[in-house]
């Protein structure tokens, strides 16, 4: 589709249009007529739904720039948003006008105003679009210049995307190259040459669904450009990762610390002890000489360390975070020091820090062992498991010397919990909402906390699938399959009235993992949210 993702209902409408396109040329029956009429239909109605969503995104687009200080590198991202919109908006105008055209010199439309007099009329259209006899001054011609044009000027804008030619004549197109029948044709004579009207139309149509998905393509990445997908966060955690938090005396502690839902726009400063540390994206490493001290009959000496972090508050001024973090001195004996955990998740990036702190400088640790992957990172002591079966043992050796072994219990990812959102809010299912119920509504896969605290990398979820019903009583009123998180109801709300219900079906849920690799969530098929209307 000459760059750009395409939906599955898109790519649905596009697989339907090659197989009547088929059809039709074998032979042209009122049936193929008739399946060309609701082919049409439908690939209009996505393209106006697309047409509102690229709109919509250029408002956003103003808005967040608005709210960031209308700085000068992102005024001009709106003004790419606005030169997109504009040139997109023109072309589907002018093949809309193309279409309206084609209705009226085939006869118009019947009494009903659905159906068209001349649907099967093939002159007219060949003659408009074409041009009668060799003389190639259709319409078509224009289109193909104004459609190949639209693919390069979009293509500067964004130069990484590289849009290939929409309007391809016989020799260039894919589908038609090695056809002995169609190589030698132009683009006008490919697609109106003996062809009906109502397939004429649906040409088109599939023409201003490629440049609604170009539009779609580049509103996207310009809208990440000025921060509008930015997520937003009103809670911030100040975060310590220590290395250990069993020292033995005489041997230093060393930590992270850093931010929790940091902004990267946000610059942190931090100290320790008075002293201001070195802050790399965000940030900054504690480290110090352990000192010993009353140790308990374990041999222990517990003790805390102080520090703070500053940043600034979007309003303006800053806001210092105070942390007060504990650590343990130990007699300096050799031992092993794990992650805090009794269980490891099973097919998750289970991150650990394995210290023997007596070794000081000179340890130098291999992680082998059964029941697991036993990945690296190159940091001494960090080692991310990754267990394949019920239980897993950790074999801990330096230079060649075994250190000792740790076992561990794994236990199975829970299941996310499934949360309709209706304007950024939950949705309390058993007070239900007003009629007519929400304009929209958001599927929400979410995590449970101790995993998603845990593992947060491997606690991404999505609902990738569901169907939406508005019934009363046993009566389906409309029906909705979506494949995003977000779906539009409104043509639900102007059916709905009160004591309706609307019933989310959920098809499919998908967890991303710390490889960035996707895998489905058994059991999460078939989950029903209901929302009662009154």
């Amino acid at each position: 589709m000459a760059g750009g993702k395409e939906t599955p209902r898109q790519k649905m409408i596009g697989m339907m249009y090659l197989v009547l396109t088929a059809l039709l040329a074998l032979q042209v029956s009122s049936a193929i007529i008739d399946k060309f009429v609701i082919l049409n239909e439908s690939i209009e109605y996505a393209v106006k739904e697309s047409v509102v969503r690229n709109k919509t995104t250029v408002d956003n687009i103003k808005k967040a720039v608005v709210e960031r200080g209308n700085k000068p590198i992102e005024l001009e991202v709106v003004k790419q948003a606005e030169t997109v919109r504009k040139e997109s908006d023109a072309l589907i105008s002018f093949m809309a006008k193309l279409k309206d055209d084609l209705i009226a010199k085939s006869g118009g439309r019947e009494e009903d105003g659905k159906s068209f007099k001349g649907a099967k009329e093939e002159d007219a259209v060949a003659v408009y679009m074409v041009g009668a006899g060799e003389t190639k001054n259709g319409e078509a011609y224009k289109l193909q210049k104004m459609l190949n044009d639209y693919a390069s000027n979009m293509t500067k804008i964004m130069p990484d995307k590289k849009f290939g030619k929409l309007a391809m004549d016989g020799k260039e197109d894919p589908l038609f190259k090695d056809n002995p029948e169609q190589k030698n044709k132009d683009f006008a004579k490919l697609n109106f040459e003996s062809t009906p009207m109502v397939a004429a139309l649906a040409v088109l149509s599939e023409l201003q669904s490629k440049v609604t998905n170009i539009e779609a393509s580049l509103m996207g990445d310009l809208k990440a450009k000025v921060g509008a997908a930015d997520f937003k966060f009103d809670v911030v955690l100040p975060m310590v990762k220590p290395e250990s938090r069993i020292v033995a005396a005489g041997t230093k502690y060393k930590a992270e610390m850093f931010v929790g839902a940091r902004d990267s726009k946000m610059i942190p400063t931090m100290s320790y002890g008075g002293k201001k540390l070195d802050v790399k994206n965000g940030i900054g490493i504690v480290e110090f000489t352990a000192q010993g001290g009353n140790y308990d009959a374990e041999g222990n000496f517990k003790t805390k360390w102080k520090g703070q972090i500053t940043i600034p508050k979007p309003t303006g001024g800053d806001t210092t975070l105070n942390i007060e973090e504990e650590y343990i001195v130990a007699r300096p004996v050799i031992q092993i020091q794990s992650a805090s955990v009794s269980a490891l998740y099973f097919n998750c990036g289970n991150k650990l820090n394995v210290m023997v702190p007596a070794l000081g400088a000179t340890y130098n640790p291999k992680f082998t062992g059964t029941g697991a992957d036993f990945l690296t990172s190159g940091k001494k002591g960090e080692v991310t498991i990754v267990p394949n079966g019920q239980q897993v043992k950790l074999v801990v050796s330096s230079d060649g010397n075994l250190i000792g072994d740790q076992m561990f219990k794994v236990r199975p990812i829970p299941k996310p919990e499934i949360v309709a959102l209706a304007n950024g809010k939950p949705v309390d299912e058993k007070a239900g909402m007003p009629a007519p119920g929400p304009r929209s509504i958001t599927m929400v896969a979410k995590p449970d906390e101790g995993f998603k605290t845990f593992l947060p990398d491997d606690a991404r979820y999505q609902v990738t699938a569901y169907v939406v019903t508005l019934a009363r009583g046993r009566r389906v009123i409309a029906t909705k399959n979506a494949t995003n998180q977000q779906v539009d109801l409104v043509e639900f709300a102007s059916q709905a009235s009160a004591n309706d219900r609307i019933i989310i079906d959920i098809k499919s849920v998908k967890r991303k993992n710390f490889r960035d690799q996707v895998e489905e969530v058994p059991g999460m098929a078939n989950t029903i949210k209901i929302i009662s209307l009154n």
